[in-house]
């Protein structure tokens, strides 16, 4: 406990410490004003020599100096300036004679009554500091410190009996007091007032101990008598301060703080030292606010709130304390702050003293096991906070402090009986709701009223609910509800007097309303209905406001929305219903959930409604209306119609409501999900028929499926055609996205003709299923490219149609499944065969796209026409030797010099074709074709051939070149400018 006096003792001297640099600042300025007084009349005396006439050079010697200048004087209230420095002179020092100046030029300036010079400059001087100053004060503080301990040692050696220590106590304190006031009496001859304050702190003190042992430790007096005792030492500790100064009551009044430690001793009684301790912060806070010192008051309200936490220690308070205590805790929190003067700091004092004693107080209530008297004072404390606040308002924070510990106190009240819980609800209410909504009625309320009034009124509501409501089981409780109901009146009545206020208060009130009504409907309703009681909310709340249109406003609206879909996993039934919208779902349909989704798809559609303008909330409350619309269906309709009815969601809402493009989209994109899948296998399929492996018709989707998934969003996108928003500056039609679904629908349906689904029937059916469907390709980009019907041509569609049979063909029967190398059946008879035919549709293609795409794909076109016609005439060569599987039968000598041969005739056809149309890039494929096979004559055939054979191989071999080289030549002669053109 030793630390304590310590720690006081440090306050006191870096108080005096303080004051000392107080000291030489006002030395300093009054030095600085003698410096600018002195140059002042030296620059008034330099004035006036110059304008003094110049005598003649020969009168200088005639002319007899002036008489010194009388010494000028300014009146400077009880200060003396003189030029030359000044000794420091201490107080209670005669002052040394004052000089005369030596000359005019030295001036002194006098004040009008002698008073003792101050030195000019302020020096440190360690002697006069701590072997002068501080030792007074040390030895005043010591002695009451030595009258405390001396007190100590008798009761630890047992010397003295508990009366003759308390009288040896008083005695001490007394003789302490009679010094100081010898000493103010004599204060000529002692001169020294710290002589007085140091004494009369130390006789304070000692008679504050001597008190409180006679009436605590030893029970000498009764507690009245102990009472009236240290109210008369505090009594005497504020007029000593007026009388012998501050020192004397900071030193009394620590010492009083620090006696209950000091002296110790066995059971400290609680009622009689909350009292003696909140006398002494008393003491402190009215002489503070009396002396203009408001920080006096502001130590004794910690010193007291810190002695408060370790009262609380004590533990198992009974009646006496828990009303001495709590009597205690309100006086610290509510009264003194108001008493300290501190205008500066009265704010935050206020504030930080309510907290603390707010806490204080709970943790007594909790301690008291939560009696009536311990809540009594709680709320005591929130009605006294709430007193000064309905006198100044600028205080009401600190009643919201107290409102927010008594909420949660509550909250922490677990064994709690009905109607002691209710009576403890109601008086929280009437202090911490009403008085801040009784200020917001007349009208004269700040943000922090209505933000108190709305936050308790939920507080109390959710506490309530969370200490007697049973969220396990679906229960109907009426009286939980009436008292949410209730509750829901103080925002409410707040939401009225604020109507046509600020729009930000008007929001929390009727937020604060909403949700307190909205549990009360929980609380007698099914659990099910959750969303709908929201609903209900919402649409109350939208009818309110439906004529206003500030932006917080809008935001309970939101809130309220978003609280239907909050309301909907209120139940069980929500992961049923959730399956509902993937048709996964074992469960019966049924219409509560219809009613459930309904009431959370209207508030959003209704906010979707009410916003005009076309911003990001509307498209929002769009979007979110478009999906709970379709959960809604499909709380209703089967798997098989799910699809169907987002997509012809997305068009009613095109067609009724076409600027809601946000909504169409949301449809559209619940109708492509339901595409997925299918998707998804018709992607997988073709995947990997890239390694070589046929598609075959148990890979693909179902005829049932395309039609129920596939064909809703493809018709949606069909027939949709949004108008210009932002980002799209022209109308955008939406049956691109259309066309690859329908050929892939196509391509599905397709699919069914053949039936392929086995090995033996793709090597049957393959070419001729992948020949047909590559025709109908061609055919759909000439209808394309022509147009039909009310559909205008497009040459891009065409040219799309057209390269994907071409790619088809390539990829397919010209590289994975070619005849030549894969077991495909061509057909029985020669030339008029499913080689002919696939090979026809492939040039077919590949000269639409020379047409389509113009020069830039004539020489690419011309090349892939010549390989096709080439590789085609070589398929059906090879078929009239094999049969129909190509592959089957080994290669003929004869079939092999066919080949060159064919390719010999095929150069020559080329090259003829290439002169009639003027084409150099037929002729240049007639060479390289022609090169292509005399290469294989020379290096291939004739070393297999011997005899005639050779030589009639030879002789046709050369007459075909000259033949190539006489019309090739001639081609150039008949017509250089178009050869030299082409």
């Amino acid at each position: 406990m030793e630390w304590i006096v310590i720690l006081a003792l440090g306050a006191v001297v870096v108080h005096l410490w303080r004051r000392l640099d107080s000291a030489e600042t006002r030395l300093g300025s009054l030095d600085a004003v003698q410096d600018r007084m002195y140059d002042l009349l030296l620059d008034l005396q330099r004035r006036g020599v110059e304008a003094a006439p110049e005598a003649e050079p020969e009168e200088v010697a005639e002319v007899q100096p002036p008489p010194p200048p009388a010494p000028q004087s300014i009146s400077i209230p009880t200060v003396r300036l003189i030029r030359e420095e000044a000794e420091p002179v201490a107080l209670g020092e005669e002052p040394e004679p004052q000089r005369e100046p030596e000359s005019a030029e030295e001036p002194a300036i006098v004040a009008d009554e002698p008073e003792p010079a101050l030195a000019s400059r302020f020096s440190f001087d360690l002697e006069d500091i701590f072997g002068r100053r501080l030792p007074i004060w040390a030895g005043g503080v010591t002695l009451a410190v030595a009258g405390v301990f001396l007190v100590r040692y008798s009761i630890e050696s047992g010397l003295l009996t508990p009366l003759v220590r308390v009288i040896m106590a008083f005695f001490f304190g007394f003789a302490l007091l009679a010094g100081a006031e010898a000493a103010f009496r004599f204060r000529e001859r002692v001169a020294d007032p710290r002589v007085t304050q140091a004494l009369a702190g130390a006789g304070l003190a000692t008679l504050y101990a001597g008190f409180y042992l006679a009436g605590t430790q030893y029970g000498l007096v009764g507690q009245t008598v102990a009472f009236l005792g240290l109210a008369a030492v505090t009594a005497g500790a504020i007029a000593l301060s007026f009388r012998f100064g501050l020192p004397s009551a900071v030193l009394g009044l620590v010492g009083g703080f620090a006696a209950p430690a000091l002296v110790g001793g066995e059971e400290a009684n609680l009622p009689l030292l909350s009292l003696y301790l909140g006398l002494v912060t008393a003491g402190l806070t009215v002489s503070g606010r009396s002396q203009s010192r408001p920080w006096m008051g502001i130590a004794a309200l910690v010193g007291g709130l810190g002695w408060g936490a370790l009262l609380l220690l004590s533990g198992d308070p009974g009646v006496a304390e828990i009303l001495a205590l709590g009597l205690y805790f309100v006086v610290l929190g509510a009264v003194l702050p108001a008493l300290t003067g501190a205008e500066r700091w009265e704010r935050p004092l206020r504030l930080a003293s309510a907290f603390v004693a707010s806490v204080q107080l709970a943790l007594l209530v909790d301690q008291g096991g939560y009696a009536p008297l311990a809540w009594a004072l709680h709320i005591l404390l929130g009605a006294t906070l709430a007193f000064f606040g309905w006198r100044n308002s600028v205080m009401r924070e600190a009643n919201a402090i107290a409102a927010v510990v008594g909420v949660l106190l509550l909250a922490q009240w677990d064994d709690a009986a009905g109607g002691m819980f209710a009576s403890v609800a109601v008086g929280l209410a009437a202090v911490f709701a009403l008085v801040p909504l009784a200020h917001i009625w007349r009208g004269e309320d700040r943000p922090i009223d209505l933000w108190q009034a709305c936050g308790v009124a939920l507080g109390i509501g959710a506490v309530t609910y969370g200490t007697f409501g049973s969220f396990d089981v679906d229960l109907s409780e009426p009286l939980l509800a009436l008292a949410s109901a209730a509750l829901a009146l103080v925002p409410g009545v707040a939401a009225w007097r604020k109507w046509r206020s600020d729009a930000l208060d008007l929001t929390i009130a009727l937020a604060s309303a909403a949700t307190l009504v909205f549990a009360a409907l929980l609380m007698v309703t099914p659990a099910w209905t959750a969303p709908a009681m929201a609903a209900a909310v919402f649409a109350g709340l939208f009818v309110l406001l439906r004529g206003r249109g500030e932006k917080h406003l809008a935001t309970v609206l939101w809130a309220a929305a978003f609280a239907t879909l909050l309301a909907l996993p209120f139940t069980d039934r929500f992961y049923g219903e959730i399956e509902h919208l993937s048709g996964w779902s074992p469960e019966s349909l049924g219409f509560t959930g219809l009613l459930r989704w309904l009431a959370v798809t209207l508030p959003f559609a209704a906010l979707a409604w009410r916003v005009t303008s076309n911003d990001t909330a509307r498209r929002g409350a769009e979007a979110l209306a478009a999906f709970f619309a379709y959960g809604t269906l499909a709380q209703v309709l089967p798997e098989q119609a799910l699809a169907w009815s987002a997509a012809l969601l997305a068009l009613a809402i095109y067609y009724l409501q076409r600027p809601r493009i946000a909504a169409q989209v949301v449809a559209l994109a619940i109708s492509a999900l339901w595409a997925i899948e299918p998707l998804g296998l018709w992607l997988e399929a073709g995947v990997t028929s890239l390694a070589g492996d046929p598609v075959y018709l148990s890979d693909l989707p179902v005829p049932a499926v395309v039609g129920l998934r596939l064909l809703p969003i493809t018709a949606a996108l069909f027939a949709l055609r949004w108008p210009p928003i932002e980002g799209l500056p022209r109308p955008m039609r939406l049956h691109w996205l259309a066309l690859p679904m329908m050929l892939v629908i196509a391509h599905i349906t397709f699919k069914e003709v053949f039936a392929i689904e086995t090995q033996t029937r793709f090597v049957a059916m393959g070419l001729a299923e992948r020949t047909l469907w590559q025709a109908l390709l061609v055919g759909l980009a000439w209808i394309a490219a022509t147009g039909v019907a009310k559909l205008g041509a497009s040459r891009t569609l065409a040219i799309g149609l057209a390269a994907l049979s071409f790619v088809h063909f390539a990829l397919y029967t010209g590289l994975l499944h070619d005849p030549l190398w894969d077991r495909q059946a061509l057909g029985p008879l020669p030339i008029a065969n499913l080689a002919l035919a696939a090979y026809a549709i492939a040039v077919a293609a590949a000269l639409s796209l020379r047409l389509w795409l113009g020069e830039r794909a004539r020489l690419v076109a011309d090349a892939v026409v010549m390989a096709l016609v080439s590789i085609g005439a070589l398929t059906l060569l090879r078929q009239v030797f094999a049969g129909s599987i190509a592959v089957e039968a080994p290669m003929t000598q004869t079939e092999d010099l066919l080949r060159s041969l064919l390719g010999i005739v095929l150069a020559l056809f080329f090259l003829f074709l290439g002169s009639r149309l003027q084409e150099r890039s037929w002729r240049v494929g007639s060479l390289v074709l022609m090169l292509i096979a005399v290469a294989k004559v020379f290096i291939v055939d004739a070393a297999g051939l011997e005899g005639l054979l050779r030589i009639a191989s030879f002789m046709a071999l050369g007459f075909s070149l000259i033949g190539i080289g006489w019309v090739y030549s001639r081609q150039l002669r008949a017509k250089p400018a178009a050869v030299s053109n082409s």
